[in-house]
């Protein structure tokens, strides 16, 4: 089964916004793909023409721009806004949000922009862009408009924008020295969970009086809204037990959800309260960080890369049943693949290399199985389109042991017992690989987190951890005796 019949891999956004006019309603945009390759996988959505822009350079930047504005382009990955300083200091609770998406290998693939386009009603960057009153720019070949982000959506899974248009730019006023804000979420699980509800709060303060309120939740109605009588419940005001108490229960009064699989309409209004009564109450405590690791200490598995390599030149098309090959390196060897222009990456290593290693395990992002290394960043092989690694580097875990040697975190996983069926090991071998590559002496919890993106039904975890542990604790003992 082919995903689309072309695929175009553009080397500059005018490429695109003139693919977009050409193929009249008929193109869909690939960044993250995150949402997009399930849906073509699934026959939910069908699209002849997909328009790749992830090898776009300058799409990815996070600035404070000379308009006072901090501006995202449309190729900033959850990732990047989460490890961001500039996110961090001056809009804590986008840095939360993105580091509460997914799990390490899918927010080094997931797009702010592509959560916005998608416009879920559960999605959790609209939520907080809500509540830091963020605009967005859309382009075509007609010219560029920018609107409010309130305005950009007019029900579920539905927005403003033309079939012709490409969202360019995100931007929004950085919080204020007198300004605090958070982000708070419920899911059925701590990684790679859906929003039953999530709820962001900026704050205004004079002092210890409260001047101005911004309260957005998400999960609780057709599209992100905000909760008005939440927010005149503070204002004018200390942030007292009182009146956050008012402000939480206005916030559940201002929810209109529906009863689904993750919850009930009743239990998300109860959740609603006490997710703002979190924030609020951790606003109060001065500890609104709720547990972010700094940009320091966060693990991202982008190993010593932090973007993708932009591409020159023309742009490429791919084209289904046609001859043009995919030239790309693979555990150190240059191949050229024919047939796979309408697969994704991990049926191209499987079905046309014969790399069995990298698995399906949910075909959707969320077991971690399908692990790679794509231009020296950790991805998913389930989610990445086969033309993507035209140009790229890829590392599979056939291509970890050297001159007939176990790397040595594949030795740790042998000698710690780290493997039961094993159909999940390649997978965490991968994410323990570039952990170390980026953290050498990783503590327990950058363990942790590097693995959330990885499931295994059998061994309980305690092994596999253990084994990272004693991989770190070899390469050191092998750096000192060096």
């Amino acid at each position: 089964m082919s995903l689309w019949q072309t695929y175009y891999t553009v080397t500059h956004v005018d490429d695109a916004v003139r693919l977009l006019a050409n193929h009249a309603g008929q193109a869909r945009i690939m960044a993250g793909g995150t949402d997009l390759i399930v849906e073509l996988e699934r026959q939910t959505r069908t699209t002849p023409v997909v328009i790749d822009l992830t090898r776009v350079g300058g799409l990815d930047e996070i600035r404070l721009g000379d308009d006072g504005l901090i501006h995202l382009g449309p190729m900033v990955t959850h990732a990047q806004a989460a490890a961001s300083p500039l996110i961090q200091q001056r809009a804590l609770p986008l840095a939360q949000t993105c580091w509460w998406v997914g799990a390490p290998a899918l927010r080094n693939r997931g797009t702010l922009a592509g959560n916005l386009v998608t416009a879920s009603p559960a999605n959790d960057t609209i939520t907080t862009l809500r509540a830091l009153e963020a605009q967005v720019t859309l382009r075509s070949s007609r010219g560029e408009r920018t609107l409010p982000l309130a305005d950009f959506y007019t029900g579920v899974r539905r927005t403003v924008m033309a079939p012709d248009e490409l969202l360019v730019d995100i931007a929004f006023a950085p919080l204020r020295e007198n300004q605090r804000g958070v982000y708070v979420k419920l899911g059925l699980r701590r990684t790679l969970a859906i929003a039953v509800v999530n709820a962001a709060v900026v704050l205004t303060l004079d002092g210890a009086t409260v001047t101005g309120a911004r309260i957005a939740l998400g999960s609780v109605a057709p599209t992100i809204i905000r909760a008005p009588e939440a927010e005149a419940a503070l204002v004018g005001g200390p942030l007292t037990a009182e009146r956050i108490a008012a402000a939480a229960e206005a916030a559940a009064v201002a929810a209109r959800p529906i009863d689904d699989v993750r919850g009930s309409a009743w239990f998300r209004r109860e959740e609603v309260a006490a997710l703002v009564r979190r924030g609020l109450d951790a606003l109060h405590a001065g500890d609104g960080r709720l547990g972010l690791p700094t940009p320091e200490t966060m693990v991202t598995l982008w190993g010593k890369t932090h973007r993708w390599p932009r591409l020159t030149g023309a742009t490429i098309a791919h084209h289904v049943g046609g001859d043009e090959p995919i030239e790309c390196t693979v555990n150190g060897q240059n191949v050229a693949v024919q047939g796979a222009n309408g697969k994704t990456l991990l049926r191209m290593l499987r079905e046309d290399l014969g790399l069995i290693g990298t698995k399906e395990g949910c075909g959707e992002g969320e077991c971690g199985a399908c692990t790679v290394f794509l231009d020296g960043i950790a991805a998913l092989a389930c989610l990445t389109p086969a033309p993507r690694a035209h140009g790229a580097s890829i590392v599979t875990v056939e291509g970890l042991a050297k001159a007939g040697e176990l790397h040595p975190v594949q030795q740790a996983f042998v000698e710690a017992g780290a493997v039961q069926c094993g159909y999940c090991t390649p997978g965490f071998v991968m994410s323990a690989v570039k952990l170390l590559e980026e953290r050498p002496h990783p503590t327990r919890d950058q363990i942790v987190a590097a693995l959330s993106g990885n499931l295994c039904r059998c061994t309980g975890y305690y092994n596999i951890i253990r084994a990272v542990e004693q991989a770190a604790e070899r390469g050191e003992h092998e750096r000192v005796k060096g």
